[in-house]
């Protein structure tokens, strides 16, 4: 019962961070689930896929209002993205080998390869939290578009989420600022609605009709991260994403660790 509690306070921090800096919470929801709810790795990666969708949904209204989506950015990025973590979740995940290697005695299996693959990305995205970033003057004028980058991004966006269940705003915030040139609001905003569009539409390759979902569970998980996107989107005018962004980061590449210590050294 703790370790709930513990869980579903982790889901209020994974919807601040999503409202506060636009990315970095969702990469929390599949760590919550596995070790303070004790699902099982496979189906935690499609949960998270719902609950992150459906947060980062909810999240993008306020940037609507706003004017902070730039829906042709949207759309170019998104699409492939969407395919990608469609076909993903519908047949590479389920092709994976049960056993994928055994190394010094130990069995990696798809479970623990998952985790394992997940760790690597909480140390990329805590990285990419934790350095320091140059000022860069805001981008004016007309938006010009690097295509064949943006669609290949969106492509390898889309498989990871697709393989790990996370949103991959840190992927996705640099690519719009520095391919799609746009000024970091609307990245942040635009990359709010790519991650819910891609989220939801890659839980869909997970409903072939066999799966037990718990959606008693996943929709009290997902209200509780509704409720930290809309406080944390209310302060995010208050409050300076980037001294934030160093704090989660350190957070994050602490959890990382933690996992592939687990998942190896601890098995």
């Amino acid at each position: 019962m703790q370790l709930e509690i513990i869980g579903y306070i982790g889901a209020v921090i994974m919807g601040l961070s999503l409202g506060l800096i636009g990315g970095g919470g969702s990469i929390l929801t599949v760590p919550i689930l596995v070790y303070l709810f004790s699902v099982d790795a496979v189906l935690a990666t499609a949960y998270s896929l719902f609950i992150v969708g459906l947060t980062s949904l909810i999240g993008s209204f306020s940037h609507m209002k706003m004017g902070n989506i730039h829906w042709k950015t949207a759309l170019v990025f998104g699409i492939p993205s969407i395919i990608s973590v469609f076909l993903t979740r519908a047949y590479l995940v389920p092709a994976i080998p049960a056993t994928l290697f055994t190394i010094a005695g130990l069995e990696i299996t798809k479970p623990i390869g998952l985790l394992l693959l997940f760790a690597i990305i909480m140390l990329l995205a805590s990285y990419s939290m934790i350095k320091k970033q140059k000022s860069k003057a805001e981008p004016t004028g007309e938006i010009k578009y690097n295509y064949p980058l943006i669609i290949a991004e969106g492509i390898v966006v889309g498989a990871v989420t697709g393989l790990v269940g996370a949103g991959g705003g840190f992927l996705i915030i640099p690519a719009l600022v520095l391919l799609a040139k746009l000024p970091m609001k609307q990245a942040v905003g635009t990359s709010l609605i790519i991650i819910a569009s891609k989220s939801l539409i890659g839980f869909t390759g997970d409903l072939k009709g066999d799966e037990i979902i718990d959606w008693n569970f996943l929709l009290i998980f997902s209200a509780i991260a509704i409720v930290g996107i809309l406080v944390g989107s209310m302060y995010s005018k208050k409050v300076s994403n980037e001294k934030l962004k160093p704090i989660f980061g350190w957070f994050i590449l602490v959890m990382g660790i933690y996992i592939i210590i687990k998942e190896t050294l601890l098995k």
